[in-house]
């Protein structure tokens, strides 16, 4: 089983520093609203404070002395309407703190979404693919779903409010005799018991959540729609859910190993801070009362209410110490997670207006593949070329695109840039010199024209965007939508939105190329959910529209190649045929069985047993 990195930091040992991932949640929370914090100190004391110290202990001895002094009930009154008073002010105040807490938290949580998605957006590509990674962003984000941060407020605020009313009780059970300190002692052994159990418990979390992962996204792919067809009319299913059942059984195997440990640190916890601190102050105060004769009636009601009190307020500090060092184990994730720094560094050069592309002797292997992907690459792009790179499906032609737009960096050789290593350039700078439409084309639940120009949309911008879609070939069907091309592509969130077809979706995806400027057009399999009429006339437009650029076809269908001033053909990850379409037919290689193969098809002729 893949665990992630905290997983085995914890397997070997390595310290989770508690106080100082506490003191980085509350810094997020502080930066982000820090009423929230305040809110839950405010309320937190007070409330604490009241509860265990006034209303227990000093109001309870107040009347009680009171009452063995004989005073009149004028006196008994006037210190009830005071604590009515008190009672009043509490109730008054915990309220007002809780609504202030329903504005404060809201604002946390944007702001701080806002954080965990700015520096998603910075990742490299390939820590997507990487389970452990994965295994810790999900850690990461749960932090915000949970609603960790109310819950770090809340222990801090509880575990301050506990002390503060600790001390004062205790303070008033030492006016009365010191000897109850002894009872109380095995109370701060509670804290050492819980911190162990705590640590347990982040331990079998993090061993599920493999588990977890692959339960959440059984979960997702049985309700979503791009599912749903492949379910229904197949087997697929029952494989999923064995699975599922696979991920409960591993989680139900992890619990039943942690069972029995945590069953004896809570039996621990019980014993030192329920049996012995009861037992032994209720028959100390009843040896004394009763047979000593050394404690007032008064005296022992408080003593009996203040280990009721201690005890209560015991358990809330214990109980905030408990979650404090498991959401410091949790925001050690969100933590790494803002720490990580990207392998891909920016260059400080500003890409300029492209002249050429070369690959020299490029080599790459994905991290954790047993061999590279890409082996000694080398070919050269000049402006104003059309270059169509073709191969079978994993040959590495779109390995390629990841390299040039530095989603990866390679692990040989060198990109350059009008002569220069493409790393020597600011990221964005260079992506930006580029208009890519990848093979795994994605479109967004917002509206058609915001889908094309990728912003919001001025009327200048939708126009464009029109443009670009009837260049596309799409925009007969996209006007027929009920608002146009306002329409919001599926009803995920609109019930006016509109679902399109496969090609009609990789159209508006290619319409983003139609709609901007850029240095050198990639186009990544632009084609492969078009049919072959479709298809030709896409490439029509594109050749109109990339007149005078630069571009690079990628693809294993060979229309774009018939079109291009150059064929590279790519098998296992290297160049084995290079040059002109009549070029690479006459030399009757790789490429012209390719050509033949899918030219018969497209004929209906059958294709030769030995092709």
């Amino acid at each position: 089983m893949r665990r992630g990195f905290e997983n085995k930091n914890l397997r070997e040992g390595k310290k989770i520093p508690v106080f100082k991932n506490v003191v980085f949640a509350l810094r997020l929370v502080w930066k982000a609203d820090k009423r929230l914090l305040l809110s839950y100190l405010y309320s937190n004391i007070i409330d604490n404070v009241f509860q265990y110290y006034i209303q227990s202990i000093l109001f309870l001895k107040i009347l009680l002395s009171i009452i063995d002094s004989g005073a009149d009930f004028s006196m008994y009154s006037r210190k009830l309407l005071a604590f009515f008073g008190v009672t009043v002010f509490v109730k008054i105040s915990v309220w007002a703190s809780a609504y202030i807490r329903q504005v404060s938290t809201k604002n946390v949580l944007k702001v701080l979404n806002n954080m965990v998605f700015e520096k998603a957006a910075q990742l490299d590509v390939g820590q997507y693919e990487n389970p452990e990674f994965y295994d810790k962003y999900q850690r990461a984000t749960a932090v915000m779903a949970s609603g960790y941060f109310d819950i770090v407020c809340w222990d801090v605020a509880a575990i301050v409010g506990g002390i503060i009313s600790l001390l004062l009780v205790v303070g008033t059970v030492i006016s009365i005799n010191p000897m109850y300190l002894l009872f109380l002692a095995p109370g701060l052994i509670v804290f050492v018991i819980e911190t162990a159990k705590s640590k347990a418990v982040y331990k079998r979390d993090v061993e599920m959540t493999t588990n977890n992962r692959t339960k959440a996204y059984i979960q997702r792919t049985v309700f979503l729609k791009d599912f749903s067809k492949d379910m229904r009319t197949s087997n697929i299913f029952s494989v999923m859910m064995k699975r599922f059942d696979g991920a409960i059984k591993g989680n139900i195997e992890i619990l039943k190993s942690y069972g029995l440990k945590l069953f004896l640190y809570s039996m621990a916890s019980d014993l030192c801070s329920v049996f012995i601190p009861i037992i032994g102050t209720y028959m100390y105060a009843g040896w004394q009362f009763v047979s000593k004769k050394a404690l007032t009636a008064s005296g022992f009601s408080v003593v009996v209410s203040a280990v009721g009190a201690v005890n209560g307020m015991s358990w809330y500090i214990q109980e905030g110490l408990d979650d404090l060092i498991q959401m410091s184990l949790y925001f050690q994730n969100l933590r790494e997670f803002f720490d990580y720094e990207s392998g891909i560094t920016d260059g400080e050069k500003e890409a300029e207006e492209f002249n050429c592309l070369e690959f020299k002797n490029v080599s790459f292997r994905y991290p954790s593949a047993e061999k590279n992907s890409i082996e000694n690459v080398s070919f050269k792009i000049e402006k104003g070329e059309t270059i169509a790179l073709v191969g079978i499906n994993g040959a590495g032609k779109s390995t390629l695109v990841k390299l040039i737009l530095r989603f990866y960096d390679v692990t040989e050789g060198e990109i350059l840039y009008n002569g220069i290593n493409i790393k020597e350039y600011n990221v964005d700078s260079l992506r930006n010199a580029f208009a890519t439409v990848f093979q795994d084309y994605k479109n967004f639940a917002v509206s058609v024209f915001e889908n094309v120009m990728c912003r919001e949309c001025s009327e200048e911008d939708k126009i464009k965007a029109q443009t670009a879609l009837e260049m596309a070939g799409v925009w007969d069907k996209v006007k027929t939508l009920p608002s146009g091309g306002d329409t919001v592509l599926t009803r995920e969130f609109d019930e006016e939105g509109a679902g399109l077809s496969g090609g009609e979706n990789q159209k508006v995806s290619t319409a983003r190329l139609f709609a901007r400027n850029y240095e050198m057009a990639i186009l990544d399999e632009p084609s492969s959910a078009l049919d072959p009429i479709a298809e030709y006339k896409m490439y029509e437009n594109l050749i109109q529209a990339t007149k005078d650029k630069t571009v690079m076809y990628i693809s294993h269908r060979l229309s774009s190649a018939v079109l291009s001033d150059r064929v590279i053909v790519l098998e296992n990850g290297s160049i084995i045929e290079s040059g002109t379409h009549r070029e690479l037919l006459a030399h009757g290689g790789k490429y012209s069985e390719m050509f033949n193969l899918q030219a018969s098809a497209y004929s209906g002729e059958e294709v030769p047993e030995n092709a």
